[in-house]
Protein backbone atom coordinates (compact mmCIF):
# COMPACT_ATOMS: atom_id res chain seq x y z
CA UNK A 1 0.00 0.00 0.00
CA UNK A 2 1.28 3.47 -0.81
CA UNK A 3 1.59 6.00 2.00
CA UNK A 4 -1.20 8.30 0.81
CA UNK A 5 -3.70 5.44 0.69
CA UNK A 6 -2.63 4.26 4.13
CA UNK A 7 -3.18 7.73 5.61
CA UNK A 8 -6.62 8.05 4.00
CA UNK A 9 -7.68 4.62 5.27
CA UNK A 10 -6.34 5.09 8.78
CA UNK A 11 -8.98 4.59 11.50
CA UNK A 12 -7.80 7.93 12.88
CA UNK A 13 -9.75 9.59 10.07
CA UNK A 14 -12.87 8.48 11.97
CA UNK A 15 -11.54 10.24 15.07
CA UNK A 16 -10.89 13.39 13.03
CA UNK A 17 -14.41 13.25 11.62
CA UNK A 18 -15.90 12.82 15.11
CA UNK A 19 -14.14 15.95 16.38
CA UNK A 20 -14.93 18.21 13.44
CA UNK A 21 -11.75 17.56 11.48
CA UNK A 22 -9.38 17.10 14.40
CA UNK A 23 -8.20 18.87 17.52
CA UNK A 24 -6.96 21.71 15.33
CA UNK A 25 -4.09 24.17 15.53
CA UNK A 26 -4.09 26.25 18.71
CA UNK A 27 -6.07 23.63 20.62
CA UNK A 28 -5.44 21.01 23.32
CA UNK A 29 -6.58 17.38 23.19
CA UNK A 30 -6.26 14.86 26.03
CA UNK A 31 -6.31 11.05 26.03
CA UNK A 32 -7.29 9.95 29.56
CA UNK A 33 -7.54 6.61 31.30
CA UNK A 34 -6.41 4.63 34.31
CA UNK A 35 -2.68 4.00 34.52
CA UNK A 36 -1.36 1.25 32.28
CA UNK A 37 -4.38 1.08 29.98
CA UNK A 38 -2.70 2.27 26.75
CA UNK A 39 -2.68 6.08 26.62
CA UNK A 40 0.93 6.30 25.46
CA UNK A 41 0.24 3.82 22.65
CA UNK A 42 -2.71 5.99 21.56
CA UNK A 43 -0.59 9.12 21.69
CA UNK A 44 2.25 7.54 19.70
CA UNK A 45 -0.18 6.21 17.08
CA UNK A 46 -1.65 9.72 16.72
CA UNK A 47 1.86 11.18 16.43
CA UNK A 48 2.94 8.51 13.90
CA UNK A 49 -0.15 9.25 11.80
CA UNK A 50 0.82 12.95 11.76
CA UNK A 51 4.40 12.07 10.83
CA UNK A 52 3.30 9.83 7.98
CA UNK A 53 1.24 12.75 6.67
CA UNK A 54 4.49 14.73 6.42
CA UNK A 55 4.00 16.78 9.56
CA UNK A 56 6.72 17.57 12.11
CA UNK A 57 6.20 16.34 15.68
CA UNK A 58 7.88 17.07 19.01
CA UNK A 59 7.26 14.46 21.68
CA UNK A 60 7.64 15.87 25.19
CA UNK A 61 7.97 13.21 27.88
CA UNK A 62 7.79 13.76 31.63
CA UNK A 63 8.92 10.16 32.21
CA UNK A 64 12.26 9.42 33.88
CA UNK A 65 13.52 7.66 30.76
CA UNK A 66 12.73 8.04 27.06
CA UNK A 67 14.13 4.81 25.61
CA UNK A 68 10.71 3.18 25.99
CA UNK A 69 9.17 6.06 24.00
CA UNK A 70 11.46 5.30 21.06
CA UNK A 71 10.47 1.63 21.34
CA UNK A 72 6.79 2.61 21.18
CA UNK A 73 7.40 4.46 17.90
CA UNK A 74 9.39 1.60 16.43
CA UNK A 75 6.83 -1.03 17.41
CA UNK A 76 3.82 0.94 16.21
CA UNK A 77 5.43 1.86 12.88
CA UNK A 78 6.39 -1.79 12.36
CA UNK A 79 2.81 -2.94 13.07
CA UNK A 80 1.33 -0.34 10.69
CA UNK A 81 3.77 -1.07 7.87
CA UNK A 82 3.34 -4.85 8.13
CA UNK A 83 -0.45 -4.88 8.53
CA UNK A 84 -0.93 -2.56 5.56
CA UNK A 85 2.00 -3.90 3.50
CA UNK A 86 3.42 -0.40 3.23
CA UNK A 87 5.56 0.31 0.16
CA UNK A 88 9.03 1.82 0.74
CA UNK A 89 8.65 1.25 4.49
CA UNK A 90 12.29 1.94 5.36
CA UNK A 91 12.28 5.18 3.38
CA UNK A 92 9.20 6.37 5.23
CA UNK A 93 10.68 5.20 8.54
CA UNK A 94 13.77 7.36 7.97
CA UNK A 95 11.61 10.34 7.01
CA UNK A 96 9.60 9.97 10.22
CA UNK A 97 12.73 9.90 12.38
CA UNK A 98 13.97 13.05 10.64
CA UNK A 99 10.71 14.88 11.38
CA UNK A 100 10.42 13.75 15.01
CA UNK A 101 12.15 15.07 18.12
CA UNK A 102 11.84 13.57 21.60
CA UNK A 103 12.48 15.85 24.58
CA UNK A 104 12.57 14.83 28.24
CA UNK A 105 11.71 16.94 31.30
CA UNK A 106 10.96 16.39 34.98
CA UNK A 107 7.75 17.93 36.29
CA UNK A 108 9.33 18.21 39.71
CA UNK A 109 11.68 21.18 39.69
CA UNK A 110 10.96 22.24 36.10
CA UNK A 111 8.28 24.83 35.49
CA UNK A 112 5.93 24.74 32.52
CA UNK A 113 7.46 28.03 31.38
CA UNK A 114 10.89 26.38 31.30
CA UNK A 115 9.52 23.44 29.31
CA UNK A 116 7.86 25.80 26.84
CA UNK A 117 11.09 27.80 26.54
CA UNK A 118 13.03 24.60 25.75
CA UNK A 119 10.49 23.43 23.18
CA UNK A 120 10.38 26.91 21.61
CA UNK A 121 14.18 26.90 21.27
CA UNK A 122 13.98 23.51 19.55
CA UNK A 123 11.30 24.81 17.18
CA UNK A 124 13.27 27.95 16.37
CA UNK A 125 16.58 26.18 15.84
CA UNK A 126 15.73 22.86 14.28
CA UNK A 127 12.04 22.01 14.10
CA UNK A 128 10.73 25.24 12.59
CA UNK A 129 7.92 23.41 10.79
CA UNK A 130 6.51 21.70 13.90
CA UNK A 131 2.79 21.08 13.52
CA UNK A 132 2.03 18.87 16.51
CA UNK A 133 3.38 18.47 20.03
CA UNK A 134 2.43 15.45 22.12
CA UNK A 135 3.03 15.45 25.87
CA UNK A 136 3.02 12.27 27.91
CA UNK A 137 3.39 11.86 31.66
CA UNK A 138 2.21 15.35 32.62
CA UNK A 139 0.44 15.09 36.00
CA UNK A 140 -2.63 17.32 35.94
CA UNK A 141 -3.13 16.79 39.69
CA UNK A 142 0.14 18.67 40.27
CA UNK A 143 -0.60 21.39 37.71
CA UNK A 144 -1.93 24.86 38.41
CA UNK A 145 -4.46 26.72 36.30
CA UNK A 146 -1.61 28.97 35.15
CA UNK A 147 0.32 25.92 33.90
CA UNK A 148 -2.47 24.78 31.59
CA UNK A 149 -3.22 28.35 30.50
CA UNK A 150 0.46 28.68 29.57
CA UNK A 151 0.30 25.53 27.43
CA UNK A 152 -2.91 26.74 25.78
CA UNK A 153 -1.36 30.15 25.02
CA UNK A 154 1.71 28.40 23.61
CA UNK A 155 -0.46 26.28 21.30
CA UNK A 156 -2.32 29.38 20.13
CA UNK A 157 0.78 31.54 19.66
CA UNK A 158 2.67 28.85 17.72
CA UNK A 159 -0.43 27.65 15.84
CA UNK A 160 0.20 24.03 16.81
CA UNK A 161 -1.94 21.09 17.88
CA UNK A 162 -1.16 19.93 21.43
CA UNK A 163 -2.01 16.45 22.74
CA UNK A 164 -1.64 15.25 26.37
CA UNK A 165 -2.14 12.01 28.24
CA UNK A 166 -3.89 12.00 31.62
CA UNK A 167 -3.81 9.34 34.34
CA UNK A 168 -6.70 8.92 36.70
CA UNK A 169 -6.78 6.30 39.44
CA UNK A 170 -9.17 3.38 39.69
CA UNK A 171 -10.49 4.85 42.92
CA UNK A 172 -10.14 8.24 44.56
CA UNK A 173 -10.61 8.76 48.31
CA UNK A 174 -11.85 12.27 47.57
CA UNK A 175 -14.66 11.12 45.31
CA UNK A 176 -15.36 9.59 41.87
CA UNK A 177 -12.65 9.68 39.20
CA UNK A 178 -15.22 10.57 36.51
CA UNK A 179 -18.03 13.06 36.93
CA UNK A 180 -21.61 12.47 35.76
CA UNK A 181 -20.61 13.61 32.25
CA UNK A 182 -17.73 11.14 32.00
CA UNK A 183 -15.06 13.82 32.41
CA UNK A 184 -12.06 12.84 34.57
CA UNK A 185 -12.47 14.92 37.74
CA UNK A 186 -8.79 15.90 37.74
CA UNK A 187 -9.36 17.65 34.38
CA UNK A 188 -12.47 19.58 35.44
CA UNK A 189 -10.51 22.64 36.70
CA UNK A 190 -8.95 23.02 33.24
CA UNK A 191 -12.01 22.61 31.03
CA UNK A 192 -11.76 26.15 29.64
CA UNK A 193 -8.33 25.34 28.18
CA UNK A 194 -8.94 21.75 27.00
CA UNK A 195 -10.78 21.41 23.70
CA UNK A 196 -11.05 17.65 23.21
CA UNK A 197 -11.08 14.78 25.73
CA UNK A 198 -11.01 11.11 24.75
CA UNK A 199 -11.21 8.44 27.44
CA UNK A 200 -9.97 4.89 27.11
CA UNK A 201 -11.73 2.03 28.92
CA UNK A 202 -11.09 -1.71 29.06
CA UNK A 203 -14.05 -3.64 27.65
CA UNK A 204 -13.88 -7.42 27.18
CA UNK A 205 -10.94 -8.21 24.92
CA UNK A 206 -10.09 -4.68 23.77
CA UNK A 207 -9.82 -1.06 24.91
CA UNK A 208 -12.58 1.27 23.79
CA UNK A 209 -12.34 4.99 22.97
CA UNK A 210 -15.01 7.45 24.11
CA UNK A 211 -15.29 11.10 23.11
CA UNK A 212 -16.44 13.08 26.17
CA UNK A 213 -15.59 16.63 25.12
CA UNK A 214 -15.62 17.93 21.57
CA UNK A 215 -14.78 21.62 21.13
CA UNK A 216 -17.21 22.92 23.73
CA UNK A 217 -19.73 20.09 23.42
CA UNK A 218 -19.79 17.72 26.40
CA UNK A 219 -21.59 14.53 25.47
CA UNK A 220 -20.16 11.04 25.87
CA UNK A 221 -19.96 9.49 22.41
CA UNK A 222 -19.07 5.88 21.80
CA UNK A 223 -16.43 6.17 19.08
CA UNK A 224 -16.21 3.36 16.51
CA UNK A 225 -12.60 2.84 17.58
CA UNK A 226 -10.66 0.51 19.87
CA UNK A 227 -7.08 0.02 20.94
CA UNK A 228 -5.97 -3.47 20.04
CA UNK A 229 -4.00 -4.72 23.09
CA UNK A 230 -1.92 -7.04 20.91
CA UNK A 231 -0.80 -4.67 18.17
CA UNK A 232 -1.18 -1.45 20.26
CA UNK A 233 -2.83 0.15 17.24
CA UNK A 234 -6.02 2.16 17.18
CA UNK A 235 -8.43 0.19 15.01
CA UNK A 236 -12.07 0.26 13.96
CA UNK A 237 -14.55 -1.69 16.07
Amino acid sequence: MVKKELINKSPLRKLDKSINGGVGAGNIGVVASRRGIGKTACLVHIATDKLMAGKHVIHVSYAKRVDHIISWYEDIFKEISQKRELDNAMEIHDEIIHNRVIMNFSQQGTSVKQVIAGVTAMMDNGQVETDVIVVDGFDFTKASADDVVAYKSFATDKNIELWFTDDYHREDIDGPVLNEEGIPTNLVPFMDQIDVIVTLKAEKDYLHLYLVKDHGIINTEDLPLKLDPKSLLIAEV
